[in-house]
């Protein structure tokens, strides 16, 4: 669950309201592609089988801290200006687990080498891609721990949104791959960021330096 999470604390920083200052202010994306495959049916979605996708290689960062304190709205909103979209809950179950693994590096429980959690953490948000021993197989950054990830729940008709992930202030086991925690989706926290997924390939980087 979220818990009592705090104001802002230190080194966070907080959502702008204007997503297209916030999308100019936000570090360079950087996207690794994970294979699809089969979903089982889980607490959370039927089975499905679930296509390869790009993915954000760590939660949006500006200064390299994650981005917080967005609405579901306001990430959508950003996430397309970025050239993305926020994930389908089973969408992120897959990236996360592929189905086999308790937490996105295996079965181990987390430690400070992997999460960002609470009694494991510094007790705010740390700067991303820190701990190596907490990526996924296709190399996923701080996908358990650190902030919340939205992502949508296509199959509920009351509106409800889910939570992936854990954040710096929550249990270990909510960082498993299976857990969710439904929302209502015009919440703001600063345990809550986004990462983004596209359908096809990113474009290409254009061409730096002077051609003159």
């Amino acid at each position: 669950m979220l818990g009592s999470e705090p104001s802002l604390p230190p080194g966070n920083v907080p959502a702008a309201r204007d997503t297209t200052r916030l999308a100019t202010a936000a570090d360079l994306v950087q996207w690794a592609f994970v294979p699809g495959g089969d979903l089982p049916a889980g607490e959370w979605h039927r089975a499905q089988t679930v296509a390869g996708l790009w993915w954000t290689d760590a939660p949006l960062t500006a200064g390299g801290y994650p981005l917080t304190g967005l609405t579901l709205d306001q990430a959508t909103e950003m996430a397309a200006r970025l050239g993305g979209r926020i994930p389908t809950s089973a969408e992120w179950e897959w990236m996360a687990g592929a189905g086999l693994r308790r937490f996105p590096w295996g079965d181990e429980r987390p430690t400070a080498s992997r999460s960002n959690l609470r009694g494991l953490g510094p007790g705010r948000p740390n700067r991303v891609r820190r701990l190596a021993a907490g990526r996924t197989p296709h190399g996923l950054w701080d996908v358990a721990g650190n902030v919340w990830e939205w992502t949508r729940a296509p199959g509920r008709r009351d509106g409800i949104a889910l939570l992936r992930g854990g954040s710096y202030n929550s249990l270990p086991q909510y960082a498993s791959c299976s857990y969710a925690n439904d929302v209502l989706p015009d919440l703001t926290s600063p345990g809550i960021g986004v990462r983004l997924v596209r359908d096809t390939p990113p474009p290409a980087p254009g061409p730096t330096g002077d051609d003159g």
